[in-house]
């Protein structure tokens, strides 16, 4: 994360993002495969370093070895072709996207930091600090409900963030600033999409509604 002014001097925080250029490596369709879809990837990988199944896959297609892979759901994939390069052109300054990534993992956390419970009295001799405390009545119902929020491992989990928006793109480093904070570590990959019903998951979208990148 950093910061920059836009036109008023106001700070706005922002997420740098590398977003591709990816590579379509697959298309699917309705008489083979049920659906329409396009596979995208991203990051060149090096030959020697993909097995012999994933090495074919991507000699059918004649394009070079990609490190990551991920499915696109689209309406009709016909204008599309296996080979072709979708760029950070696809989005525009101001324009609402959602991003979705794994966020950071945590390890076994309690419940203080894990869900914000506030804990005992901190002077000397209280004898309760940072425990869990009571979770449940012993005459009735005499059990704890399911779900009730305990110590247990934290993060590492996928994330959805809606409504964010891009406040700056940078072509010729295929670089998306996006205001405010994306889950997953520094390097982690995340995928962008263009906000709207289907880009929310309710129905199929198209791939220039959809890229995957990760944050620089």
């Amino acid at each position: 994360m950093t910061q920059i002014f836009d036109q008023e001097g106001r700070a706005v925080p922002v997420t740098v993002v590398e977003a591709g250029p990816c590579t379509v490596v697959q298309k699917k369709g309705l008489e083979k495969d049920g659906y329409e879809a396009v596979q995208l990837g991203y990051l060149p990988e090096k030959p020697k370093r993909v097995r012999k199944p994933m090495s074919g896959h991507f000699g059918k297609g004649k394009v070079p070895p990609l490190r990551h892979l991920q499915e696109m759901r689209l309406h009709s994939a016909a204008e599309y072709q296996v080979g072709q390069t979708l760029t950070v052109g696809l989005f525009a300054e101001g324009e609402e996207v959602v991003v979705t990534g794994t966020s950071k993992g945590r390890g076994f956390q309690g419940g203080v930091k894990r869900w914000g419970y506030r804990g005992g009295a901190k002077s000397h001799g209280s004898m309760f600090h940072r425990a869990v405390g009571s979770i449940g009545a012993s005459s009735y119902p005499s059990r704890v409900f399911k779900g009730h929020h305990m110590p247990g491992r934290m993060g590492g989990e996928r994330v959805t963030i809606r409504g964010l928006h891009v406040v700056r793109r940078d072509s010729d480093r295929n670089l998306l600033l996006i205001c405010g904070a994306l889950p997953g570590p520094q390097g982690g990959l995340l995928t962008v999409r263009k906000t709207g019903k289907a880009a929310l998951g309710s129905e199929p979208t198209t791939p220039p509604e959809k890229t995957v990148g990760s944050k620089a």
